[in-house]
């Protein structure tokens, strides 16, 4: 279990929360930076294979949604070259980049909401409140994965019989794939109704159902749920006050770097940095602890 796991879910949700909803809003240079390389760094931290694997269907849709924006959009002032009399300005295609940084970003932090807040603590926060929406959204965020992990389950055995998708013609490579997917299904609606039968069975839903959980509120969540609340509110402040906005047509703004927009970036760096430091300092002690043996 990685250490900022450990602490309790309504710091977990309130932290990603922040992350993801300012992540989403800001096309600032600086802030898409930090960004960057505050989701990278985590996702290598929480799931250092599952990231690299993933970075063969990141890159491709890095450029391609990078390349995609000048194409369609011709605004800018700073003309490159034409293509069929439409311009290619540089603001289009740095704001291509930007938006690939953004949107790439936003889904490496999913990817680590995925990891750390798993479906009893998302229950436990939620469940109260609604059950229903509560394990329908539980259920949602667990299907990419889950099926991710039973069709290669699934692939594997119907290779031990032949039924390769990467062998044969390529209308037996069809009918393999095809072959795949249905057993896909099939096992996804036979899971769903063993899963609705469980949980109808444990009572989920009653007015007096009763339920029992580890998690406990203790002062060291309270003091990093207070510092999350505190560096979001600074931002969302600055982000009240234009400190945050950037324009990229009809050109460039001019980057600010006076005291309180340093400020700022400082505020929006720690604020990401956070599980990055805990699990560093995690990691350190346990490796001190190692040694000292």
């Amino acid at each position: 279990m990685k250490a900022f796991e450990t602490y309790h879910p309504i710091v977990l949700f309130a932290y990603f929360a922040s992350v993801i909803g300012l992540s989403m809003f800001y096309m600032h240079p600086v802030y898409l930076l930090i960004t960057c390389i505050g989701a990278i760094t985590l996702s290598l931290l929480l799931n250092r294979k599952s990231f690299v694997s993933g970075l063969k269907f990141f890159v491709p849709m890095f450029f391609i949604a990078a390349i995609i924006n000048p194409l369609i959009s011709h605004d800018g002032e700073i003309i490159l070259f034409y293509i069929d009399y439409n311009a290619i300005t540089l603001e289009a295609i740095v704001y291509g980049f930007a938006m690939s940084i953004m949107i790439c970003s936003v889904i490496f932090w999913f990817g680590c909401y995925n990891v750390v807040m798993t479906s009893d603590k998302f229950l436990y926060l939620f469940g109260k409140v609604s059950p229903a929406l509560a394990l329908v959204i539980s259920l949602t965020l667990r299907l990419v994965p889950r099926f991710k992990h039973q069709i290669t389950i699934i692939s594997h055995a119907q290779k031990t019989i032949g039924m390769d998708i990467s062998a044969g013609n390529p209308w037996q490579r069809i009918k393999s794939g095809i072959r795949i997917i249905s057993i896909l299904i099939t096992w996804a609606l036979e899971n769903a109704i063993e899963t609705a039968d469980s949980m109808k069975a444990r009572g989920y839903g009653l007015k007096n159902r009763s339920t029992f959980s580890l998690f406990v509120f203790e002062k060291r969540d309270g003091f990093l749920l207070g510092i999350i609340l505190t560096l979001l509110l600074t931002n969302i402040i600055g982000s009240y006050f234009g400190m945050t906005t950037y324009y990229f047509y009809p050109t460039f703004t001019e980057l600010a770097l006076t005291p309180i927009s340093i400020g700022l970036y400082i505020s929006y760096a720690i604020l990401l940095v956070i599980p990055i430091v805990i699990e560093i300092r995690e990691a350190i002690k346990w490796r001190s602890l190692k040694y000292n043996m």
